[in-house]
């Protein structure tokens, strides 16, 4: 974090590690829970629904004039709100459900003027690695008090790509198909991990150069749209022109190799 830490920032992180500790104490029974022959899916939901009644709670009390909208709970408060809390409280649900220590808690606040919106602040809080990434905008992005920055890899066969793949049942299996061709063939990786918003935190750090995903919801990428926008990166939605944290298809990474990237959606 920020060695300077905001008061918005500080409500943010306070919310996000209350909620840290109740999944941290969750997901150590989850390897308990896989042998059963239920399985820990009912756990698991329970466990992202605790975590975000924490974070509403905590939130709720420190800015209570605050709007949300959340994975669970879905939207509440004024619906004039001039800000608004955007939660997962737990992104990489699959993950959590099958013991993978690969998830996060993503929190971003939306400020709303003369009819625009634009995230202004937000944290990704992998507690898992004990890795809490933060941005605000106009100072940066952080982790571990030190400046992330997007990579300067230009090469694009140096490159590493992450994305999201369609899950059963979704059309564009296809389309993410011819996609992905050209990531294969002309770059050194393309990655999967299964959490849209570590994976946004990713491409801030520079261990990422570009991501896209379809099908994306805001609460999934919007704390993400900070980190990236705020570590130096651009930030777009595959469909040109519309906000990319509000159209559910999105595109980021190093402004490098920006013109290749763009050229991955169909």
């Amino acid at each position: 974090m920020a060695a300077l830490q905001s008061p918005i920032m500080t409500v943010m992180m306070r919310a996000a590690e209350k909620a840290a500790r109740s999944l941290i104490r969750d997901f150590g029974e989850v390897e308990q829970l896989q042998v059963s022959r239920k399985g820990p899916a009912d756990f698991v939901s329970a466990a992202d629904k605790r975590a975000e009644e924490i974070i509403h709670e905590n939130l709720l009390r420190d800015r209570p004039d605050y709007a949300f909208m959340m994975e669970e709970g879905g939207n509440k408060g004024a619906e004039d709100y001039e800000y608004r809390w955007i939660i997962d409280p737990l992104d990489g649900t699959t993950n959590f459900l099958h013991g993978v220590p690969h998830w996060c808690i993503s929190i971003a606040l939306e400020e709303r003027k003369n009819g625009k919106s634009e995230i202004i602040a937000g944290v990704v809080a992998d507690p898992v690695k004990d890795e809490w990434f933060t941005a605000e905008k106009g100072t940066g992005a952080f982790s571990k008090r030190k400046r992330m920055r997007v990579s300067s890899r230009t090469e694009i066969n140096t490159c590493l790509i992450a994305g999201g793949t369609p899950f059963s049942g979704l059309k564009d299996i296809p389309l993410f198909q011819k996609e992905v061709v050209p990531v294969f063939q002309m770059t050194s990786g393309f990655r999967r991990f299964g959490s849209a918003a570590l994976d946004m935190a990713y491409v801030a750090a520079g261990r990422f150069d570009g991501y896209w995903e379809r099908n994306v919801n805001a609460w999934d990428v919007a704390a993400g749209y900070i980190l990236v926008k705020e570590a130096g990166g651009f930030v777009e939605s595959i469909n040109r022109g519309k906000h990319p944290v509000f159209d559910g298809n999105i595109i980021c990474g190093n402004n490098g190799i920006r013109d290749f990237l763009m050229k991955i959606p169909q």
